[in-house]
């Protein structure tokens, strides 16, 4: 009997033990893949340094002077009345007037999409990939649609998402930056004009709770936030002005009912202060395209909410006035993917409609790009050339996450300027990218060349102006020399989209002795301990663009680490109509081994000697190895850590995307020279 209990019991301990296991393997799978991932060599927010020697530790933190200087007071005629944030009553029912007319078809098909009319809110914890993004976007869609229309099915599912976002007792991921990370950022927007939109629909008791839950979330981000001595934080990444953002919306919506509103509102105006600042200088966008659509809106939720609080415009800066061209030049002929440097989807999966972010990057086919951010741009500008762009990207049959928006947004009064009548060439001096197309049709041939610093030229002078922030530059490449081909209607050779360690192996670059530019492979962010006075150094210094032809020359030498001894890295990239010329010039102090590479999304097979191919689809590329001679040449399959989780974006699983075109010197030089000829062809 006492054998059969302790087998009983040892059984028992058995089943436990493996109900304990099937319990950790089961939330290891929930934790979400990438969506604000970093590894911890990155900073993305505040850092705090102790012991880093920097005279202005001694002094009052920058931003606590920038609190007291800057305007974010409200506006005197908006105290005590709601809504406010963004529109008062008398300007809602012009945007009533808007949506039964000159807006009708854009209202329209914002209601068709009203996401808290169609998906339930995720429960709490709501620990899914970017489950409570969505709760607090749904908030602001399904408050302003009852707003404009009256009908209470919509109050009703804001209410739903409302209360929603307060049953979470942690706004983002418990594991990960709880609390203070772009979660909370997305439901501080939402529910902060949530509740400003719907102030007189809501109980009293309904606004006092969520009231509350903002006083609270908003006041742990603060106070995560709050300057002190030897505190820097990465102004120019989105891990910041997003949060920020949505604590700026909450400090407006509640500015006269927290004691410690307005100092929220000081503390956001101050640190949006050197964001702008820090922003690009010719409207590149560093991050890549993925993060352009993330993160731009909450530039505009922020300066928008701002204008409207306190009557100061921020908007006149060259990153805005040009922000249309990087997102036209940036568009493939065909409309429907992009050139993609830098953390963008999964390359070669996304491009074939597979893949985990397939879904999400082309809801129902369509790609996911949020053009009618352009239409803000477009109102503030007056530009014709921004609305045309917007205009041209919606024939496409693109989609945006917040529709509805473009109520506001879209001034008909402004006449778009064609996009055929727009130039077919852009060279972005400052971040070092140039961009050509034959034309603006969808058979078009078109290509990008990249030659810069991860974030511009301008950002050398900056860092020296703003001993407060630290760059956090982990969604640049190390691609310095690399170049995208699309021709034939399709993507014929280029990168291979988000890494959670990205190397310079993944794109059209160059490896010495294996190894390529900046510290890459100890983590996301390849630029991490990189003087940035050496990286400025990486430059295009020639662009010649044609309207049939262009030359290009890029001097990428100082991308890559001085222990390699790589002294010159010249490349001429170079289009005559028919095919390109990419000829590099390169001389180390130590005798080397050079590996120059090509893409391809599948389809990449040897034709004979020297000669190579790539089939997309029937659209082919030809490849001929002219130099050197005697030059070795592999083709491989290309692998890289995909991204993980949030916090630990550098761990991964492997994965092959693609493959590559391997060609290297024979032997170890000290000088050497390539040259290949990419022809294009077609059936």
């Amino acid at each position: 009997m006492k054998a059969r209990l302790k087998q009983s019991r040892i059984s028992n301990l058995r089943f436990q033990i493996l109900r304990l296991c099937l319990c950790v393997s089961v939330s290891l799978c929930l934790i979400p893949p990438r969506t604000g991932a970093q590894d911890s060599r990155e900073a993305l927010g505040p850092k705090d340094a102790p012991g880093a020697a920097a005279a202005w530790k001694k002094s009052p933190h920058p931003l606590t002077r920038l609190m007291a200087e800057r305007n974010s007071a409200l506006r005197a005629e908006l105290r005590g009345k709601h809504p406010r944030v963004y529109v008062t009553e008398e300007e809602i029912d012009a945007l009533r007037t808007r949506a039964r007319t000159t807006h009708r078809d854009i209202w329209r098909r914002a209601l068709e999409n009203v996401r808290a009319l169609k998906t339930e809110p995720a429960p709490a914890p709501a620990q899914e990939r970017r489950a409570q993004n969505e709760v607090g976007i749904g908030i602001a869609e399904a408050a302003l649609a009852y707003k404009i229309e009256g009908d209470k099915k919509y109050l009703d599912a804001a209410r739903k998402y409302m209360d929603a976002a307060v049953s979470y007792d942690v706004w983002g991921y418990t594991y990960n930056k709880p609390n203070v990370d772009l979660a909370a950022g997305h439901l501080l927007y939402g529910l902060g004009w949530g509740y400003d939109l719907l102030y007189k629909d809501l109980t009293q008791a309904e606004r006092t709770r969520y009231r509350d839950k903002l006083a609270k979330q908003a006041r742990l981000l603060a106070d995560y936030y709050k300057p002190k001595p030897g505190r820097t934080y990465s102004y120019s990444q989105n891990h910041v002005f997003i949060p920020i953002a949505g604590l700026g919306v909450a400090a407006y919506a509640l500015y006269d009912e927290e004691r410690d509103a307005p100092e929220w509102a000081e503390l956001a105006r101050a640190i949006y202060d050197r964001v702008l600042e820090t922003y690009s200088a010719d409207g590149y966008y560093y991050e890549g395209f993925e993060y352009w659509v993330f993160s731009t809106p909450w530039l505009v939720h922020y300066l928008d909410a701002h204008a409207h609080a306190t009557g100061e415009d921020l908007y006149d800066r060259a990153g805005f006035r040009e922000m249309h061209e990087y997102v036209a030049h940036s568009m493939l002929p065909s409309g429907q993917y992009v050139f993609d440097f830098g953390d963008i989807f999964e390359g070669p999966l996304t491009r074939a409609g597979k893949g985990e972010e397939y879904p999400r990057t082309h809801p129902g086919g369509h790609f996911h790009t949020n053009y009618n951010l352009l239409y803000r741009l477009a109102s503030r500008f007056k530009s014709g050339e921004a609305q045309g762009v917007a205009q041209w990207l919606e024939g496409f049959g693109q989609v945006n996450a917040e529709d509805f928006w473009s109520l506001v947004w879209y001034d008909p009064k402004v006449v778009a300027v064609p996009i055929e009548r727009q130039a077919r060439w852009h060279h972005f001096e400052d971040h070092g990218v140039v961009y050509w197309r034959s034309g603006w049709g969808r058979d078009a041939t078109a290509f990008a060349f990249k030659c810069g610093p991860p974030e511009g030229h301008a950002t050398l002078a900056r860092l020296k102006e703003f001993p407060d922030w630290h760059l956090s530059s982990g969604h640049a490449h190390p691609d310095a020399n690399s170049f995208i081909i699309y021709a034939g209607g399709r993507y014929l050779t280029g990168d291979s989209g988000y890494a959670g360690v990205p190397l310079t192996a993944h794109h059209n670059s160059l490896l010495v002795d294996g190894r390529g530019q900046a510290k890459e492979g100890e983590g996301h962010d390849a630029f991490d301990g990189v003087p940035y006075e050496q990286l400025n150094r990486v430059r295009i210094v020639e662009a010649q663009l044609g309207e049939r032809s262009a030359v290009i020359r890029g001097d990428a030498a100082a991308a890559y680490d001085p222990a390699l001894g790589l002294t010159r890295f010249e490349r001429r990239f170079e289009f005559d109509g028919r095919g390109f010329d990419v000829t590099d010039e390169l001389e180390s102090s130590v005798p080397r081994t050079f590996t120059a590479l090509v893409h391809a999304d599948d389809v990449l097979k040897r034709e004979g000697a020297g000669r190579f191919s790539i089939d997309a689809s029937g659209a082919r590329l030809d490849i001929l190895i002219e130099a050197p001679k005697d030059a070795r040449a592999v083709v491989e399959e290309n692998v890289l850590t995909a991204p993980g989780p949030p916090g630990s974006v550098d761990k991964g699983e492997r994965q092959v995307r693609g493959r590559r075109l391997a060609v290297s010197t024979p032997t170890p030089q000290t000088r050497t020279r390539f040259r290949m000829r990419l022809s294009t062809g077609g059936n």
